[in-house]
């Protein structure tokens, strides 16, 4: 065992032989320059740090514990999207992605300090029960949730198995129990039907690796109909993003020349240009988005490309803002590292980024029952609401006028329903938004016309 002097010795050179490994092992050399200096000064004071509290603290600690929330604390600090994942966290994060998974069927982010629902995913335990977004999960099974891993590993399990879910929700007095069944939950993320002959809806509820495929199907059948497809509305309402290649590829679905989006970071590598190609597939009818507060990252490439290259026209209300890029690296022992690398940039150069996307025609979300019943109007969390949000350029100052500006416009009504079961002509049609586009592609004047 090593204690006293030793023990801050060992752990000092432990460091210093890990910062020279990872200098090595990425290439990076350089002379040493004063802000190398401040480094090594900062770890010396962390293995410090480390001896005081194994050699002091009331309790016995455990070190490994205190490193990794050291590391938590850092990456942390960095914005609300990077992350240092736990082997168990990193294989959450890659199933997320991969088309299916057991659980409840929810979308979640922390807020408050609070587990948060962003939406329920279509047709999932948790759509049926009736759990809302803007729920706040204190309790799984009841026991107190921690954080966002936590929530995760508390809540998916077994097809089959019962999990109690104890959420607050805002206007409920007590809290409120959701007695749920887990199951297998596919990442289903196209769903479309025909509104009349001639006009298609497609809803992209998020970008996985089948979405690419999904849409084509869709947009397949819409078009193989006995009537010409002659418009289609695109509805990314609440749609949280996902994989960035997906969003290009959908892009370029609808686009026949031209950028679809641009990623900057600080090196190289994370600096692209991605462009449309020339589409085997006629497909010059108009497009009408539909997007929310909930739209955000690859729905916001989306909108943006189609919006910036004058495909499509953009409705509904302002976008999340989240416009930034992530990567995932693998680490030793199956730990990964979620990092945000670079912005993206829309064809014309704009930063959506703790921004969002504008709509070109300004349309909110109505309840059926508002003519019976006034709307109560809420705050729609954002991008810029997160802690330690990136800005949309680097170094770019915060306005307080700007931001209490965007406070307001974010007070909204309820957001889109989720539906579940078939889409039916009646059910979309009793939508505001999509009932609005549906005459907007109809008029068809309004959209100008796309050159043969």
């Amino acid at each position: 065992m090593i204690t006293g002097k030793n023990r801050r010795v060992s752990l000092w050179g432990l460091l210093i032989t890990a910062v020279v490994f990872w200098t090595i092992g990425t290439g990076f050399s350089r002379d040493l320059s004063a802000s190398d200096d401040e480094t090594y000064k900062g770890l010396k004071l962390f293995a410090d740090i480390i001896d005081l509290i194994e050699t002091t603290y009331v309790d016995p600690v455990d070190t490994k514990a205190l490193i990794k929330s050291a590391i938590d604390g850092m990456v942390h600090s960095l914005d609300p999207h990077s992350a240092f994942l736990v082997a168990r966290d990193y294989e959450e994060l890659q199933i997320d992605t991969q088309g299916e998974f057991t659980g409840i069927g929810i979308q979640i982010t922390m807020r408050d300090g609070l587990v948060t629902v962003i939406s329920p995913i279509e047709g999932t335990p948790a759509h049926k029960a009736g759990i809302k977004a803007g729920d706040k999960i204190i309790k799984v099974n009841g026991e107190k949730v921690k954080d966002l891993p936590d929530a995760v590993k508390q809540m998916r399990g077994p097809r089959g198995t019962a999990v109690t879910v104890t959420i607050l929700r805002k206007g409920e007095s007590e809290p409120l129990e959701f007695e749920l069944k887990r199951d297998m939950i596919p990442i289903r993320s196209v769903r479309y039907s025909l509104l009349k002959p001639g006009y298609g809806f497609v809803r992209v509820t998020n970008f996985s690796v089948n979405t690419e495929d999904d849409l084509l199907d869709a947009l397949e059948a819409l078009e193989s109909g006995d009537v010409a497809l002659e418009g289609l509305i695109l509805d990314l309402r609440n749609n949280p993003g996902g994989l960035l290649d997906q969003a290009v590829s959908i892009s370029d679905f609808f686009l026949e020349e031209g950028d679809i989006v641009s990623i900057k970071g600080r090196q190289k590598r994370n600096t692209r240009v991605f462009s449309a190609h020339k589409n085997p597939a006629d497909r010059r009818y108009p497009v009408v988005v539909l997007i929310n507060g909930g739209s955000a990252s690859a729905s916001e490439i989306v909108a943006g490309a189609l919006q910036d290259n004058k495909r499509a026209l953009i409705l509904g209300t302002t976008s999340f803002g989240k416009g930034s890029v992530q990567t995932v690296e693998s680490l030793r022992d199956g730990n990964g590292l979620k990092l945000t690398i670079a912005r993206y940039y829309t064809p014309n150069g704009r930063s959506i980024q703790a921004q969002g996307i504008e709509p070109d025609i300004i349309v909110k979300q109505q309840s059926r029952k508002r003519a019976e019943k006034p709307e109560r109007r809420r705050h729609i969390f954002k991008e810029k609401d997160l802690e330690n949000h990136l800005d949309a350029e680097p170094r770019k100052n915060k306005d307080s006028s700007e931001a209490e500006k965007d406070k307001k416009e974010n007070e909204t009504p309820q957001p889109v329903e989720s539906w579940s079961g078939p889409l039916t002509k009646e059910r979309l049609l009793a939508d505001n938004l999509i009932s609005r586009a549906l005459e907007i592609l109809v008029s068809y004047g309004i959209l100008k016309p796309i050159p043969s």
